[in-house]
């Protein structure tokens, strides 16, 4: 009896936290910026991950509250941990953007931006190539891994990028050939600077 009433607490916990959350994604829309905030906070604070990332982003947006990128990355973690991708990428840039000297604090953010990749999160495959690419000790196999996935996720700036591999050489055998069919594809896309390379 007593696992069977804590079942259903979790049961009623869990749509609560729906309820509410689904409560401020409409308030957005509506327009009732607090009003959303206020829910997604009540949801967040009971642990529902979708919830927490999205006062994440109100925070890092400063929608409903106070701008603060502080809190954002507080609230993004907490989801980051619940395996929410999209909060793995932003938690994981974030680590990256304001604390990029830490090693250990690097290795985190890679590791919540490479579970974001895989799960799909095109954001975050273009992130990683670029960052593998560009990086003090380039990765450049890995880098054309992550921007080829985000490529054929249609990301026409990753699909310039991987021209500019192919052309160059970097982690990849030099092909002009596969750089051309490469930056057809971003021009195609409208990517502006596969356009001007191709004027080029």
């Amino acid at each position: 009896l007593e696992e069977a009433a804590f079942q259903l607490q979790q049961i009623f916990r869990i749509d609560i936290s729906i309820a509410l959350n689904i409560l401020g994604i409409e308030s957005m829309r509506a327009g009732h910026c607090r009003t959303g905030y206020s829910c997604f906070k009540l949801a967040a604070d009971r642990g529902y991950s979708k919830a927490q990332f999205n006062v994440g982003l109100c925070y890092e947006h400063g929608r409903g509250t106070e701008k603060d990128l502080e809190k954002a990355a507080f609230y993004y973690c907490h989801a980051a941990r619940s395996c929410h991708p999209m909060a793995q990428y932003r938690y994981g840039r974030y680590l990256l953007q304001h604390s990029p000297a830490q090693w250990d604090r690097q290795q985190r953010a890679l590791a919540f931006l490479e579970q974001a990749a895989m799960a799909g999160i095109t954001e975050a495959q273009a992130y990683l190539g670029v960052f593998y690419m560009r990086g003090l000790q380039p990765q450049e196999k890995r880098g054309l891994k992550y921007l080829l996935l985000a490529a054929n996720s249609g990301d026409a700036q990753s699909r310039y990028h991987v021209g500019v591999c192919y052309e160059q050489g970097l982690g990849v055998q030099q092909s002009l050939a596969q750089a051309l069919r490469h930056y057809r594809e971003a021009a195609a896309a409208g990517n502006s600077h596969a356009q001007e390379r191709l004027r080029l």
